[in-house]
């Protein structure tokens, strides 16, 4: 308790001092024509790009640039530092367009004088933050494995055991339950899922470098991980599961000639990990936004107000900000669970055994009877 409270009085030291810098940047940035951009600072954080940005002094951006690498359709592959082209400039012939169709991408201008977009396999930030989590889960539990592997019966260290307590977890209270004997098939899978976006939550919010991407914010991860279910679910679903799909017990008419049944049950398909997608999405998406939100407040109304109501705000921001912070530690748990556990649900449901269904609904007839 004592830490924690040390650690917010230097917080509400530093709020002063911070409102005035905030309305002495303000007030250059009138004289310069430029204000505070809060949708420019919230998307910039929540987005994409092509350097790791840490901080500005004197207007000057501070920033791990990352590698460039594009090919372009006419004079073949390039690979440069982003340096060359974050701060408006034009290398070779590339540039980051800003506004347009590939806002903040990467396009180049071709021999006709049409802006093109050439094929980007550029080290983005969100790319760079899915390696480091990559290595950092390797790291992790390929020494993990290795250990337990050579001495399952020893006593190992409290990392570890904390690991195996997870993983026991997971393994009894969401993948056996949802899978049964198959359990041990898909755990690999599933575990894996677990523990990528649990690290890619935890490491979206610490806010220093090389941490603080918004991976799992990022629908397009989301989308892949999705996919990952649904090709799980549907390549290794049993005959039963395909036959209830398209051919379930229902009455013929709605079977044939109008297949109505099947369509919707196969919509119902893609409705699942369209569910998975949006929900990881827009949890961790819209977590990060409320603490930035939180945050710009305090310059919003330095700017607007001056640093006497800026200094208020800023008390009131870094307090609700915490109280976020904690929130997002709690979300990052509980959407890499729900994540699995519906994961599992959904792969379970396909391994339906025709064989045992008709057992169990002969025993039941039979004990009716």
């Amino acid at each position: 308790m004592r830490n924690i409270r040390n650690i917010l009085c230097f917080v509400f030291l530093l709020l002063p001092p911070c409102a005035f810098a905030a309305d002495h940047a303000a007030a250059n940035g009138e004289d310069n024509g430029k204000t505070f951009d809060a949708k420019e600072v919230i998307f910039g954080h929540i987005g994409d790009s092509y350097e790791y940005h840490i901080t500005e002094i004197n207007g000057h951006a501070v920033a791990v640039p990352l590698p460039v690498i594009v090919h372009s359709a006419e004079r073949g592959w390039f690979v440069f530092s982003s340096s060359k082209v974050t701060h408006g400039d034009t290398y070779k012939g590339f540039f980051i367009q800003h506004g347009g169709q590939y806002d903040g991408k990467i396009v180049e201008l071709s021999s006709t004088g049409e802006i093109t977009r050439p094929f980007d396999l550029s080290i983005t930030r969100n790319v760079f933050a899915l390696l480091l989590s990559c290595t950092l889960l390797l790291l992790i539990f390929l020494p993990m494995a290795r250990t337990y592997r050579k001495k399952p019966l020893a006593v190992h260290g409290k990392f570890h055991n904390i690991m195996e307590v997870v993983i026991l977890y997971l393994n009894d209270d969401i993948l056996k339950p949802a899978l049964g004997d198959k359990a041990p098939r898909f755990a690999p899978y599933l575990l894996t899922v677990f523990f990528f976006i649990l690290i890619n939550n935890l490491m979206g919010l610490v806010p220093i470098f090389p941490f603080g991407a918004n991976l799992t914010g990022n629908i397009s991860v989301t989308l892949v991980l999705a996919l990952f279910t649904y090709v799980i679910t549907n390549v290794f679903g049993t005959k039963g599961y395909w036959k209830d799909i398209f051919w379930g017990d229902v009455p013929t008419w709605l079977k044939v000639p109008i297949p109505l049944m099947p369509l919707i049950e196969f919509i119902s398909t893609l409705t699942k990990p369209f569910a998975l997608m949006v929900r990881l999405f827009a949890n961790i998406f819209a977590g990060h936004m409320i603490i930035l939100v939180l945050v710009s407040l305090i310059f919003i109304f330095t700017a607007i107000m001056g640093v006497a109501v800026g200094s208020g705000v800023a008390v009131v921001s870094v307090l609700f900000s915490v109280f976020m912070y904690m929130l997002e530690l709690l979300v990052a748990f509980i959407q890499a669970y729900v994540f699995t556990m519906l994961s599992a649900i959904f792969i379970g449901l396909a391994q339906v055994d025709e064989h045992k269904e008709k057992k169990e609904s002969g025993k039941e007839i039979q004990a009716a009877g």
